[in-house]
């Protein structure tokens, strides 16, 4: 009897013993993708984020340019809109835009120039899509036969709600911008490493 306890303690023991060594076997292999996972994501991490402010300067520039081309024009929308003081609003838009332009796709003060972006897009749709609802394109679609980039095209008209769908995605990428910074593949970094050096 004796010997069968002792015969099932060990038998026990070494079943324990296989377990915390299949343990430790296995903490060390995640270790292993974990150092090998961590470096990639982290480069990752940066191509993303500059993806993310490529996207955000490339959809801000059109816009911008609008404005920049007829001020005037812009002015009186923002008037008719019952935007406050329309023609210096009109200029803060045209040049807030610009200027994230400029910075988004430089990785220059990233952080900062994503908050009156913000605002911007916050604007936006209290002013101009947000009474249309969510989605940019109409439920109630029709097709039709039309002219795209100067040729003829059947059934491809698709109409327009107008909705905040995008304004919202670009919120959330400011947020991203404004939460994580440039990433590495920016000006902001180059500069960061710059000051550490000294």
């Amino acid at each position: 009897m004796i010997t069968a306890l002792i015969s099932k303690s060990g038998r026990d023991h070494d079943r324990l013993s296989l377990v915390g060594t299949k343990g430790y076997v296995m903490r060390c292999q995640l270790l292993k993708l974990c150092k090998w996972i961590t470096p990639v994501s982290e480069n990752l991490q940066s191509i993303a984020l500059l993806l993310i402010r490529l996207i955000l300067a490339y959809t801000f520039f059109s816009p911008a340019m609008m404005k920049w081309a007829d001020i005037g024009a812009t002015a009186s929308w923002f008037e008719q809109m019952g935007i406050p003081q329309p023609t210096l609003n009109a200029y803060m838009a045209a040049g807030t835009e610009m200027t994230g332009v400029v910075l988004l796709t430089l990785g220059l003060f990233s952080r900062l120039i994503s908050i009156p972006l913000l605002v911007t897009m916050f604007v936006a749709i209290v002013t101009v899509h947000g009474s249309n609802g969510y989605s940019v394109i109409s439920d109630t679609l029709q097709w039709s036969d039309a002219y795209v980039n100067g040729a003829m095209v059947e059934g491809t008209v698709v109409f327009l709600q107008n909705g905040y769908e995008n304004v919202l995605n670009y919120i959330a990428m400011l947020l991203v911008i404004l939460g994580f910074g440039p990433g590495k593949i920016s000006l902001d970094q180059f500069i960061r490493e710059k000051i550490d050096r000294l």
